[in-house]
Order: C-alpha cells, then sequence, then structure tokens
C-alpha cells in the first residue's frame, strides 16, 4: 500500500489509474450499474491509453457487461468445469487416448 501511495504521489497517471482501477472494482463488486456510464466516460476522457482502450471494449459489448452489473447469474460453475477439464488434459498430453480422458474424468467427478 506504501508503494502505490508513493507511485501516485510521483505520477499523475498512475495516480488517476489507481482511482478508476478502484472505482471499478466498487462498481464491479458492489453491483453499481448507475456508475457504469460515468466511469466508462471518465475512462474514455483519461489520458491513459490502455484504459481508454478498455472502456471503448467495454462499450461494444454494453449489454453483457450491463447485464453482468444487474443479475445474479454467471458462470464461473462452467468455467471452473472447462478449466479442471482442461488440466486434466494437458496431465495427459501425449500419454493416451480419449478413453483413458474419459476415465480420469469420469473418475475425478
Amino acid at each position: 500500500m506504501a508503494y502505490r501511495t508513493a507511485l501516485c504521489a510521483h505520477d499523475a497517471n498512475i495516480a488517476q489509474a489507481a482511482a478508476l482501477g478502484q472505482r471499478f472494482l466498487t462498481m464491479v463488486r458492489q453491483r453499481q450499474v448507475e456508475a457504469l456510464e460515468q466511469w466508462l466516460a471518465d475512462a474514455e476522457a483519461s489520458g491513459i491509453k490502455e484504459l481508454r482502450n478498455f472502456a471503448q471494449s467495454l462499450r461494444r459489448d454494453y449489454d453483457p457487461v450491463k447485464a453482468a452489473l444487474t443479475t445474479e447469474w454467471n458462470n464461473g460453475q462452467t468455467e471452473g468445469q472447462v478449466n479442471r477439464l482442461k488440466m486434466i488434459k494437458r496431465t495427459m498430453f501425449g500419454r493416451a487416448g480419449f478413453e483413458l480422458l474419459r476415465n480420469r474424468v469420469l473418475a475425478a467427478a
């Protein structure tokens, strides 16, 4: 925390990026959909190229982003299962065929 404070004191762009990042984190965690439009405008108006690009990409996918802030539904469980399957597949790379993979996935479940 002291390092971040020192960086923010040293460079205005870093301070602005940190403030916008903190606002984004709060907005997502607290599901503040009403703050989304203002955050996007502030990020696009910032002099930070990466934040402008991120805000523009969120605007391109505005409806799903807004839905993520307003609904309780997510695909976290699905993503976790896909990640687990990929990990099992990677550990078996070059060792056996589909039958062993199938048995390992079913045995793990």
